[in-house]
C-alpha cells in the first residue's frame, strides 16, 4: 500500500527498531507456522542497515534512531554472560556506517539498548561495564524482557520465561547496578504482569524505565475476544505507572500479534485511517495519562510489519497526533526519545 506522507518535515527520532539476519540455516520446506509471531518471522528473515536505510526513506523526516536488543549477533566464542557484547560491537558497526554521511544526514543506532543477564546479580556490573565499552558512547541501556504467560499460544516461540522475574531478589540485584552507570531499563511484558513492573519501578525510582509496546494488551490464545474486557485493568495499571516519574512510555507495538488486531496480516493490508482506529484507546490513554514529554512513538520495525509499511505506520501515528499542538508534537516525535535515550542528534 502507498500512501501520501503527512506533515512530511516533522523531524522522528524512533526509539525502537531491531536489526538481524535469520536468512541462514534450513531453507527447505518448513511446515506452517503456528504463531503470528513465526509468520512475521518468516515474512522478514533479513533486517539489516541496507533494509533500515529504505524504510527510513520512504518520506517520513527520520533524523536517527535507537536500537533495541533482539539477540542478534551474539559471540559465539565468548562466556555466555559476555556473548551479548557482540550485539553491541556490531550495532555499534551500523552506527559508525550511518555516521559517515556516506548515506545521508541520517543517524541509524544513534543509540544503542542492548542486553545483559540481570539474573547474574551484582556479577552482571561487569558485563554492563563490557557492553558501555563496546558502545563508544552509544550504549545507553539495557532490556531484560519478562514476558511469560500460562498459555504457551500467547507468547508463541518466545514462551521461555517463567513468571516473575522482575519480583525476584537476584533480580533486582543486577537491576540495582544500572543507575550508579547511568543505565536505563527498557521493559517488554505482557498486561498482565504489569503490577510486576509497578513494584519494581517503585523500588528504584532512580533509575529510568520505559515501557515497551504501551504494556501489550492481549488478544491472542486465551484472551481472545476479550480485548476490551481488560482494557479496564491496562488502563488502571497505566494510570499507576504514569505516577512513577522515572517511567516513560512507547507507543507502539500494537501492530504486533498479540493485541489481536484485524488489521495484523490482514490481506490487502490496512491503511493509516484504520489502524489509527485500531490504535486510538491505547495511544489516547497513555499520552492523557503519561503526558507528551513522557511518551514517545516508536515503529517496532521490522516486528510491525506483519501489519503495514514503514511509512504507513507513521503516517498512523501522525494521525493519532492530530490535535496536538507543536510542541507537544516535537516531544512525541523525537525529544523524548532524545532526552531518555541521552542523543547527541
Amino acid at each position: 500500500m502507498t500512501e501520501a506522507i503527512l506533515e512530511p518535515d516533522l523531524p522522528i527520532i524512533d526509539p525502537h527498531h531491531h536489526l538481524w539476519d535469520r536468512s541462514a540455516g534450513n531453507t527447505g520446506d518448513l511446515p506452517p507456522p503456528k504463531h503470528g509471531f513465526e509468520a512475521m518471522l518468516r515474512m522478514v528473515p533479513r533486517y539489516l542497515f541496507d533494509e533500515l536505510l529504505a524504510d527510513m526513506r520512504r518520506g517520513h523526516n527520520v533524523i536517527a534512531t535507537v536500537y533495541m536488543e533482539c539477540g542478534a549477533m551474539y559471540r559465539q566464542d565468548a562466556e555466555p554472560a559476555f556473548r551479548c557484547v557482540g550485539e553491541t560491537e556490531f550495532v555499534r558497526g551500523v552506527a559508525a556506517m550511518s555516521a559517515s554521511g556516506i548515506y545521508g544526514d541520517v543517524r541509524a543506532c544513534a543509540g544503542i539498548v542492548g542486553h545483559a543477564d540481570l539474573t547474574l546479580g551484582a556479577g552482571v556490573r561487569a558485563v554492563l561495564e563490557a557492553q558501555i565499552e563496546a558502545g563508544g558512547g552509544l550504549f545507553k541501556g539495557i532490556r531484560h524482557s519478562a514476558s511469560s504467560d500460562p498459555d504457551p499460544d500467547v507468547l508463541g516461540p518466545l514462551a521461555r520465561r517463567e513468571p516473575g522475574l522482575y519480583r525476584s531478589a537476584r533480580f533486582r540485584e543486577g537491576f540495582a547496578q544500572l543507575a550508579p552507570l547511568g543505565l536505563s531499563f527498557d521493559a517488554w511484558l505482557l498486561e498482565p504482569q504489569l503490577g510486576d513492573l509497578i513494584e519494581l519501578a517503585r523500588a528504584f525510582p532512580e533509575t529510568t524505565i520505559v515501557v515497551d509496546h504501551v504494556g501489550t494488551p492481549l488478544g491472542i490464545g486465551v484472551y481472545r475476544g476479550r480485548r476490551a474486557e481488560r482494557f479496564a485493568p491496562w488502563l488502571d495499571s497505566i494510570r499507576a505507572l504514569a505516577a512513577l516519574p522515572n517511567v516513560q512510555v512507547k507507543l507502539g507495538g500494537l501492530a504486533m500479534v498479540f493485541p489481536g488486531f484485524d488489521s495484523y496480516m490482514a490481506e490487502p493490508a490496512a491503511g493509516s485511517p484504520e489502524l489509527a482506529a485500531e490504535w486510538r484507546p491505547y495511544v489516547d490513554a497513555c499520552i492523557q495519562s503519561f503526558g507528551p514529554t513522557r511518551c514517545m512513538f516508536e515503529s517496532n520495525f521490522p516486528v510491525d510489519r506483519g501489519t503495514c509499511a514503514y511509512d504507513v505506520l507513521w503516517n498512523a501515528f501522525k494521525i493519532l497526533s492530530q490535535g496536538y499542538s507543536a510542541e507537544e508534537k516535537t516531544a512525541l516525535f523525537s525529544d523524548t526519545a532524545r532526552r531518555v535515550y541521552r542523543l547527541a542528534v
